[in-house]
């Protein structure tokens, strides 16, 4: 189509799914500090006045989860036990040892020689593409960073009337595949009772909204801002509305914009290939796109529980191609091993980095190894 939109969304870190997404992988974090080779895959659900931590995990020394939880709940502003949820709410713990029967497949001992294999099934999908100095999609780096700009003036009280919570929405403009402009933007942000919606409004559209388009370029009127579309919300967090670990899985990757696996990513330790598949796609499609090999890539995983190579491995450049295909997969091939050990070992990922993905999504953000382009 010469015209088209495309919509993403993005939330903020004291969403309730990502206060549970925080808590697991904060958790993951804590056991690989203790034991790199230590498994996990925790889930949190948080609700009005109840947190609950339900998993597996496989660790040569004990941490406290539920300290772990307490204190990034008051990390992310839910301290007041008036709100229905906080720090001090009930929590219930239903955290076991790691099935006998998976870790045999992952650990792969004997003639394996500790080989690791990995630890679940499925698909993944990696996406890059050239629309964005990230290398993402438009739509889906502008709804993350109005989600963090939401979240740092609360923090640094230039809008202290905001309370934790919140979302955003952007819908942008194409010609020819190309974005061109920004159409409507929606933000979705709890406050305090004695703040007017208009006043919200116009803070929102002035101190997040106008600098964080002006950083690429575009810019709205206030026509086209839409907050808090009921007109009212003053309570917001788990007490409104329940929290699950691993439900915002395609806020998490490409908002829609390019496909994502059968697995959410938070609370699991790398050897679950949900996770560490995922990365070493993106990574892959990444660097095809950096390197001038196609405008636009996607490339394919898909492993059994043990095994330890995938099943399927693909790259796909949607006709934009630069080079021809065996090139394209030659140069995939040559950056890095997607056994589970080699991703595991050429990212380096049995380390404690996934508290900080946990929020604004874990692609097209720097620091991150699955994002250096070699």
């Amino acid at each position: 189509m010469d015209s088209a939109k495309f919509t993403s969304e993005s939330v903020c870190s004291g969403h309730p799914d990502k206060i549970c997404d925080q808590i697991s992988d904060a958790i993951v974090d804590a056991i690989l500090s203790v034991d790199p080779d230590g498994h996990a895959a925790v889930e949190t659900m948080a609700a009005h006045g109840q947190i609950i931590l339900a998993g597996e995990v496989k660790s040569r020394k004990r941490v406290n989860f539920e300290k772990i939880a307490r204190d990034q709940i008051k990390r992310l502003g839910y301290t007041d036990s008036k709100s229905g949820f906080s720090n001090k709410s009930p929590m219930a713990i239903y955290v076991h040892q790691q099935s006998p029967e998976i870790n045999m497949g992952v650990a792969r001992k004997g003639n394996h020689n500790g080989i690791t294999g990995a630890g679940d099934q499925g698909m993944m999908f990696g996406f890059a593409c050239s629309q964005t100095p990230q290398f993402m999609p438009l739509p889906i780096i502008i709804a993350h960073e109005l989600t963090r700009k939401i979240d740092k003036v609360r923090e640094s009280k230039s809008l202290s009337y905001l309370r934790p919570d919140g979302k955003s929405q952007v819908t942008i403009d194409y010609k020819k595949g190309v974005p061109v402009g920004v159409s409507s933007v929606v933000i979705a942000v709890p406050h305090k009772e004695n703040i007017t919606l208009d006043q919200v409004k116009q803070d929102v559209y002035k101190k997040i909204v106008t600098p964080v388009l002006a950083k690429y370029g575009f810019k709205i009127s206030a026509k086209d801002l839409i907050v808090n579309g009921t007109g009212v919300w003053h309570n917001g967090g788990p007490s409104a509305d329940s929290g699950l670990t691993g439900r915002k899985i395609v806020v998490d990757t490409y908002g829609g914009y390019a496909r994502v696996g059968g697995g959410a990513f938070s609370g699991k330790d790398p050897t679950k290939v949900d996770r560490s598949g995922a990365y070493a796609a993106r990574f892959l499609a990444k660097n095809i796109v950096a390197n001038k090999l196609a405008e636009k890539a996607e490339v394919r995983l898909a492993y059994f529980i043990g095994a330890l190579k995938p099943l399927m491995q693909e790259v796909e450049t949607f006709g934009t191609a630069k080079k021809s295909q065996k090139v394209i997969d030659d140069f995939a091939s040559s950056l890095l091993d997607t056994s589970v050990d080699g991703i595991i070992k050429g990212l380096n990922l049995k380390r404690p980095i996934y508290l900080e993905t946990a929020a604004y999504g874990h692609f097209g953000r720097n620091g991150f190894p699955w994002e250096k382009i070699v």
